[in-house]
């Protein structure tokens, strides 16, 4: 009778959904991810998640800390880029015009999230390229090495071509995730921004499993 009893715990146990259980073992296409197709050019030696986001987004803003530690923590077998989407809104290119412009000046790291706080919480009015040069300048950056990247001739070329590859990944909003240029995370899958990258993180494996078995 006890023996019962505990099977039948045990049965009751493994019916249980529990949150990212539905996911963990193996990702499902229409589910817990989309097909990107055709694929983006990703690299062949790391296993390449990238993150579409914008600034001007508050649930990007809201996801960064969140997504930077996981990045953080990655395997050395997995690279994380980001791609700033601009959805043909001007001053949502000018919000991407900023991210490459720190990237290319080194001042990502320092600035990034100083970004998304001046933008959602301090408001800050980046409604011209000046008033954008003049903020990187007010946070200790060199503004004119800063200016001159941000409105350099290669600029508009990254915007766009941010969005084509934004385009390509048939990405709703942001942020969004794709994972080895072919899997595309559905947001919906997930609970919360933990989930979402608990999600990722199995698609990782999938990507992993796929090469082995070449």
């Amino acid at each position: 009778m006890k023996r019962l009893v505990k099977l039948l715990f045990v049965a009751f146990l493994s019916s249980l959904v529990l949150p990212g259980a539905g996911f963990a073992a193996e990702p499902q296409a229409g589910k817990e991810f989309k097909m990107i197709s055709p694929a983006l050019p990703s690299p062949k030696d790391k296993i390449e998640v990238i993150e579409f986001f914008s600034y001007g987004c508050n649930h990007c803003s809201d996801f960064h800390p969140i997504i930077s530690q996981w990045a953080a923590k990655l395997p050395k077998d997995v690279s994380f880029r980001r791609v700033p989407v601009s959805f043909n809104r001007p001053e949502w290119a000018r919000f991407s015009r900023i991210y490459f412009a720190l990237e290319a000046t080194g001042d990502l790291a320092k600035l990034d999230a100083s970004v998304f706080i001046a933008i959602h919480e301090q408001r800050v009015p980046f409604k011209s390229d000046e008033a954008v040069i003049a903020w990187v300048g007010s946070k200790g950056a060199d503004a004119r090495k800063f200016g001159e990247a941000f409105s350099g001739f290669s600029m508009q070329s990254k915007v766009q071509r941010a969005d084509q590859d934004a385009s390509a990944a048939r990405i709703g909003g942001v942020p969004s995730l794709a994972v080895d240029g072919r899997y595309l995370i559905n947001n919906e899958a997930a609970s919360s921004y933990e989930d979402l990258l608990k999600i990722t993180d199995s698609v990782v494996a999938k990507v992993r499993q796929e090469r082995k078995g070449k």
